[in-house]
């Protein structure tokens, strides 16, 4: 079996980049929305994004951002891999001209499989909990509403830490998890020590997976 992926959102400062890198991460996120306290320009992503080694990949997360914003971003980050989180419709994450992976906000009553057809172009989807605004909320939702039969790649987040990934991983089988207030001191501000268990933890998930009878 393959092993979960890890992405880590909202960095902000050089440490925690370097301290993801150590961990194992497999992308790391930027947040190009005004709004949200993790919010860094294209060109300091650009400054941290050249701390990453090869095959580490850089995540931009978009909100409804406009033509310009998207060119600044994809101008400063040629190899980033595009995340839409807002309104945006298939055909808007398609103009972007790049590969993308779109959030879905869970919720009751919420049909993934018509979404995921809608986005069929998408890399991936990216299962986050209903809330109130755009971007993430650190809430977990149900996961017993994700269908089992879903064609793209999963991507877990929603309030996702080193005390229930493990458990996450093991029901949903996603291909990637996604966290970011759960590795946190502060809004904006990521613990080494808490991205290195939440990392050691995902491995552990993986290691359970492994070892069950086919």
């Amino acid at each position: 079996m393959s092993r979960t992926r890890i992405k880590i959102c909202g960095l902000t400062r050089e440490s925690d980049v370097d301290a993801a890198v150590q961990a194992g991460a497999d992308a790391i996120g930027f947040v190009f929305y005004a709004k949200s306290p993790r919010h860094v320009t294209p060109a300091r992503a650009a400054e941290l994004a050249r701390r990453l080694p090869p095959l580490v990949m850089p995540v931009g997360l978009f909100v409804n951002a406009d033509a310009a914003l998207l060119e600044q971003a994809r101008a400063a980050l040629p190899q980033m891999l595009l995340q839409f989180h807002g309104d945006e419709t298939p055909a808007d994450c398609q103009r972007a001209g790049r590969p993308y992976i779109r959030a879905a906000r869970m919720g009751p009553g919420f049909d993934l499989l018509d979404f995921a057809q809608q986005y069929s172009s998408a890399q991936g989807l990216l299962l986050d909990a209903h809330v109130e605004g755009y971007g993430g909320g650190g809430k977990v939702f149900d996961w017993s509403l994700i269908p089992r039969n879903v064609h793209s790649p999963v991507v877990l987040s929603g309030g996702l830490h080193a005390g229930n990934v493990i458990e996450g991983i093991l029901q949903v089988r996603p291909w990637a998890v996604d966290v970011s207030s759960g590795v946190e001191e502060a809004k904006g501000l990521k613990s080494a020590a808490l991205i290195q268990q939440f990392c050691a933890a995902v491995r552990e998930a993986d290691a359970r997976l492994a070892a069950l009878p086919t």
